[in-house]
């Protein structure tokens, strides 16, 4: 079994009506449900308002892949476990960031930069795949037409991907590095673009495809995951 954490801010989805419509159970509900379906995968969530925003030591432990969607409480997250964060990826937890987690605390102390962006409400996106032979593009068309999306654009301060699987184009003509991955110590790192909380985006079924993908590809089968806790961590 493929051990899998969800974890959400879920504020928006509280707080808001125009996002609670879209995601009435949260968007970590939404993904748990669609990942549910593979008989391999076996599913938790864990939100901000959690106890240690619910990913302690024995979560991660217990932790094949962690998918992660943030947005409005990025300052506001523990210090303390964005470096346990890292230190699991570092040690061959998989990592998948999704949307405006490009800025979380944890990313940023992965990648080691900025991670800054262009950004626009209310573009359509057509979400094109530059390396069909990924196996997190398995089975995944050409192109996903995308109606309604947040833009995301260039420049991208991200370091030098291993390989960009998906790109995005808006119809305001803008283009982003939509889905790219990264290797940091032993963990595997998806970001990918799509997925604003206003957006059902994580209902359109190629997208759920790309998610359950990434999931098997930064599953870290085989790998022991060993780093010591003093050990010094670097980038």
């Amino acid at each position: 079994m493929i051990r899998i954490t969800v974890w959400n801010e879920y504020k928006h989805e509280q707080e808001l009506d125009v996002v609670k419509k879209v995601y009435p159970d949260g968007i970590h509900g939404c993904i748990k449900a669609f990942l549910s379906k593979e008989d391999d995968f076996e599913v938790r969530t864990a939100t901000f308002f959690d106890e240690e925003h619910g990913l302690t030591e024995e979560v991660l432990d217990n932790t094949d892949v962690l998918i992660y969607w943030s947005h409005a409480l990025q300052d506001e997250f523990s210090d303390e476990v964005a470096q346990r964060i890292k230190r699991h990826v570092l040690s061959g937890m998989g990592l998948i960031a999704l949307h405006s987690a490009h800025y979380s605390k944890m990313l940023r102390l992965l990648m080691g930069t900025t991670m800054t962006l262009k950004w626009k409400h209310d573009e359509s996106e057509k979400l094109r795949c530059t390396a069909p032979a990924h196996p997190i593009a398995k089975e995944i068309p050409e192109c996903i037409d995308i109606p309604i999306e947040e833009m995301y654009g260039e420049p991208f301060d991200i370091p030098k991907p291993d390989e960009v699987v998906f790109t995005g184009w808006f119809s305001n003509g803008y283009v982003f590095r939509s889905g790219s991955t990264f290797t940091r110590g032993k963990g595997k790192i998806f970001y990918f673009q799509p997925g604003h909380e206003t957006c059902p985006t994580y209902y359109i079924p190629e997208i759920q495809r790309i998610i359950v993908n990434a999931v098997r590809y930064c599953n870290p089968d085989g790998i022991v995951r060993s780093l010591p806790q003093n050990e010094e961590i670097k980038g």
